[in-house]
């Protein structure tokens, strides 16, 4: 019995040691690899923008008064010198009636100026001659000389007067055909910002009443592009763009301009870069939002990787070497990871084209490393927990 109990014992210390040998034991990793090949790869710079009208000229008024009448509405076709709306002209042709009588007195006042001129010069000669007969006195003289030089000034004045007079029918004139809101351009009616009744006032800032887009034929997009992406583009590259009213559909464009000046949010610098585009069936709208995708490069048939092969890490035991510096990848050569350094090109978002290294189409590419202590916990999170 005693020899019984002693061989158990044994046997269990074998059993512990035995198991703590094997949960010691370093697991042996599993490699997940996909193979080098040839395809495409076009390498993009993605942003957001909104879709404009190349041009579009917001209409006001210089004059405040009342919206007698509205001659379009949205989305109308409208002619440069069109009349769009009618402020009521009633307390301006008023003004243009008083500008125009004080005028006529003003014309008035300067004939009966010259009348009076014309009497002061008479007695002027007059005394003259009787001055130098004696019959009158000096003083008598020179009162007659101060009335001519008097009449003379008043002659002035009231010419002045007709000058000052003239322009404020001038600027009446100009007010009241201001009441007249006429389009300065051909384009289409975008929005109306007035109804008829209401009064607009232009004492402090022109106020808008109309927005024109002067061709919905030709559209631009103002994307917000990255300050680390500004520096790869150029104007003339291709770019791509959808719109979430037409989600199956892609549209095309090219860069047209890059703005040098910077717009910084909360220590973010973007630049404006303008896409212009073509729109002959006025689907893009005005305000719409743009997912932008600007061609930096495009190669077709070029030996390339995976993204993942280049952020897959392995420390190689076997030498004390610190970990090397550069792009490269992994690959299996008799079934041990061995690293080949690269020179790469360009990269979308899933592959990086291969510019030189010792890799060749078809090469076993490690793009994941999987160890048993992944695998086990994986499956104990599976592991459904325990019943009572």
């Amino acid at each position: 019995m005693k020899k019984i109990l002693v061989a158990s014992v044994i046997l269990i210390l074998i059993l512990i040691a035995l198991f703590i040998f094997l949960s010691r034991r370093e697991p042996v990793p599993q490699y997940i690899t996909q193979t080098a090949d040839r395809g495409d790869i076009r390498a993009t710079v993605s942003a957001t923008g909104t879709v404009n009208a190349v041009t579009t000229v917001l209409v006001g008024t210089q004059v405040s008064g009342t919206i007698k009448t509205l001659f379009v509405d949205y989305n109308s076709t409208v002619r440069q010198g069109q009349l769009l709306a009618q402020i009521d002209p009633a307390s301006f042709e008023a003004q243009v009636a008083q500008a125009a009588a004080n005028l006529s007195l003003a014309r008035a006042n300067l004939e009966k100026s010259k009348v009076a001129l014309r009497d002061t010069v008479s007695t002027f000669e007059r005394n003259k001659i009787l001055f130098g007969k004696n019959f009158i006195s000096k003083h008598d003289l020179d009162t007659s000389e101060t009335a001519y030089l008097s009449a003379l000034a008043q002659i002035k004045a009231s010419e002045a007067q007709v000058e000052q007079t003239r322009a404020a029918l001038n600027l009446a004139q100009t007010n009241l055909r201001y009441t007249r809101i006429i389009s300065p351009v051909n384009g289409t009616v975008i929005s109306r910002s007035v109804d008829v009744g209401q009064t607009v006032a232009a004492s402090f800032q022109t106020p808008t009443l109309f927005t024109i887009a002067q061709d919905l034929t030709k559209m631009q997009i103002v994307a917000n592009i990255d300050e680390a992406d500004i520096g790869r583009l150029l104007v003339g590259q291709p770019v791509t763009f959808t719109v979430d009213a037409y989600p199956d559909l892609t549209f095309r464009g090219n860069v047209s301009e890059i703005r040098n000046s910077p717009i910084t949010v909360q220590n973010v610098v973007t630049y404006d870069v303008i896409v212009k585009v073509d729109n002959a069936d006025l689907k893009l709208k005005p305000g719409m939002t743009a997912n932008v995708s600007i061609v930096i490069d495009d190669k077709k048939g070029i030996l390339r990787v995976p993204n993942a092969a280049l952020r897959v890490k392995i420390q190689d035991k076997s030498s004390s070497a610190p970990a090397p510096k550069g792009p490269g990848v992994w690959v299996l050569e008799n079934n041990k990871p061995k690293r080949i350094p690269l020179s790469v090109g360009i990269s979308d978002n899933r592959f990086t084209e291969v510019v030189s290294g010792k890799i060749s189409e078809g090469a076993a590419i490690i793009v994941e490393v999987k160890s048993n202590d992944q695998k086990n916990a994986a499956t104990q999170t599976q592991r459904p927990g325990p019943r009572f």
